[in-house]
């Protein structure tokens, strides 16, 4: 296929005051000089605040980032993953058409986006809310076939299932993704047959798909406040120094260039802030001497949060299992969760991690 930019082209592109900030905090994670390659997260960014990449959206990465908007445009044009044309408002809907999917049933999927949205793919439907394409394999072959909806797949999917997916989509609700046919992820047709005890124990959800029910951005246009700016990284480097160091460290060209350089260094200007409600748990200055335990191995928490939480001084299933109400609410609006804290059950889980263990925990232990 041909890509290239749209013949019909909005005036100009900004990021939303918090997408401008987290796009900030992503150049900070590369070594000085390196910033070119937050191109992908930020044009990402982009797409999810507007829907798609726009010529002016390019020109204002590439602006950022000080590279020639060729190099940018070379990017975008060079991955499927970013639309470089009007989407539907709702949901663009990318249909695998590789192998496995194709033997599958994938034929019959864009059968039903022919008809339910438009004949040709990348042609926006005539209510404006749906888009579609065909595309290359997604990854997901032991659960074909499958389309990838906004940002989340949905598997195991059947004409009929399909069809009353884009329904929903369009009656404002938001389909489980993951698999379609009571698969809890990748297993076997016929269920596990190996490892079958930890059907027993296993969540409602795969990680995956937890994840999608607990941020709830599928197919969201991404304002930038729906989830916390966590930039961790910049308490363990060092500190910035002045607004000039950093424009020499930066070879900024431009004042613009030089004033945003300066706030991506300063970590006051990725932080977002949190009013105050609910109250702070009691929090550690450090993990007892055996180490942090794994924050991980519960479910709806990642690498990301693992460094929130323990930058918070939170480094153990016991603090966690003894929050009372009021500190849920702090820590769920602190880190800005949206109520993802008590849906994913984080005390009860923290509770089961640490039965049999308490009896041995040292005393005040909390500051």
């Amino acid at each position: 296929m041909l890509r290239r930019l749209h013949n019909e082209q909005p005036d100009n592109f900004t990021f939303t005051e918090m997408n401008q900030k987290w796009a900030e905090g992503q150049l900070t994670k590369y070594p000085e000089g390196r910033q070119a390659s937050a191109v992908i997260p930020l044009l990402w960014r982009a797409q999810e605040q507007e829907g798609w990449i726009s010529k002016p959206a390019l020109e204002t990465v590439a602006d950022m980032l000080d590279m020639a908007y060729i190099r940018v445009l070379e990017v975008a044009t060079f991955y499927f993953m970013f639309q470089l044309q009007p989407v539907g408002s709702v949901a663009h809907i990318q249909v695998c058409g590789t192998t496995s999917c194709m033997i599958c049933g994938a034929e019959d999927l864009i059968s039903v986006c022919r008809e339910k949205i438009s004949e040709t793919a990348h042609v926006i439907s005539e209510d404006g809310k749906f888009s579609w394409e065909e595309v290359e394999c997604l990854g997901a072959c032991a659960n074909a076939p499958m389309a990838q909806i906004g940002k989340d797949y949905y598997e195991d999917l059947t004409v009929e299932r399909f069809t009353k997916i884009i329904d929903e989509f369009a009656a404002g609700k938001i389909p489980t993704p993951g698999p379609q046919n009571g698969r809890f992820a990748a297993e076997p047709m016929g269920g596990l047959t190996a490892l079958t005890k930890l059907k027993k124990d296993r969540p409602a959800h795969n990680g995956s798909v937890a994840l999608a029910i607990g941020i709830g951005d599928t197919v969201k246009r991404i304002q930038g406040d729906e989830v916390p700016i966590l930039t961790p990284w910049l308490d363990r480097g060092k500190a910035a120094n002045s607004k000039k160091s950093v424009s020499q460290q930066t070879g900024a060209k431009s004042a613009s260039h030089t004033k945003v350089a300066a706030r991506m260094m300063t970590k006051k200007a990725v932080d977002v802030a949190v009013p105050l409600v609910g109250k702070k748990p009691r929090t550690m200055t450090a993990p007892r001497k055996r180490g942090a335990d794994n924050l991980k191995l519960m479910s709806g928490i990642g690498p990301k949060l693992e460094d929130a939480l323990n930058s918070l001084g939170i480094y153990h299933f016991d603090q966690i299992s003894k929050w009372s109400d009021a500190e849920v609410e702090w820590v769920d609006k602190h880190l800005k969760l949206n109520g993802r804290l008590r849906r994913d059950n984080w005390m009860e889980q923290a509770t089961k991690l640490v039965i049999g263990e308490t009896a041995t925990l040292p005393k005040k232990t909390f500051n």
